[in-house]
């Protein structure tokens, strides 16, 4: 009998987010991504909600409302600028730019829209406002090893070295 998703389990999965309304891929993680279940949460609370109970094998689709992860959009987040002002460096189209307010807060803005004469930058998530679908699919659930606990999640192999190669200190 396969092992069940629940604290302590070692979970692989891979996974897929689709836009609902548009049906248009958002992002796919193809190479697979471990972590232990109830202590290194990696995705979304309601995500790891619904995979409690999944076992290997196991295709499941979960809705999410980005509103309720990242919050609702807000437009004071978007900034246009005439192009002559942003340095050439982020005149590019998902460019990631990471500000700092008054205060020493930082946010990521992504450069969204450049022309001619002006630049626009984002500091909403790009999920901010869509309704999307996780498609997961579970590859591997095993316990973990008191290893895996203590590091946060699979301890894999180090690379061979050879000891001619390394240098006295």
């Amino acid at each position: 009998m396969s092992d069940i998703i629940q604290n302590d389990k070692f979970v692989e999965l891979t996974y897929e987010v689709t836009e609902q309304k548009s049906g248009y891929v958002l992002s796919t993680v193809e190479f697979p991504l471990g972590y232990i279940h109830g202590h290194n949460e990696i995705l979304a609370p309601s995500v790891h909600a619904q995979l409690e109970g999944k076992t290997e094998g196991d295709v499941i689709e979960v809705p999410i409302d980005c509103d309720e992860i990242y919050g609702p959009r807000d437009e004071t987040l978007v900034i246009s600028d005439a192009i002559e002002n942003v340095p050439e460096e982020y005149r590019k189209v998902g460019t990631s730019i990471i500000m700092e307010n008054e205060s020493g807060g930082t946010r990521s803005f992504t450069v969204t829209h450049v022309d001619d004469k002006t630049l626009t930058i984002d500091g909403n998530n790009l999920l901010c406002g869509k309704q999307v679908i996780f498609t997961l699919k579970i590859l591997k659930v095993r316990d973990a090893t008191s290893e895996e606990m203590e590091f946060g999640g699979e301890i894999t192999a180090k690379p061979d070295i050879d000891d001619k190669l390394m240098m006295p200190v």
